[in-house]
């Protein structure tokens, strides 16, 4: 059950990652700094949850 848990928070957490990355690269363009480092964010996430899922 535990798991499931961490399995849902990351799903959550890639969510709510994906649309500060998406705001911010409306603002600033998809290839300044800060979108890339909001990007390079959501990689480690995504990361982590295909670990825990494979």
């Amino acid at each position: 059950m535990k798991t499931a848990l961490c399995e849902k928070e990351l799903l959550i957490q890639i969510g709510i990652k994906r649309k500060a990355m998406y705001k911010k690269a409306k603002s600033f363009g998809f290839t300044h700094p800060i979108v890339v480092s909001c990007s390079q964010e959501l990689d480690v996430l995504i990361n982590k949850y295909h670990d825990k899922v494979s």
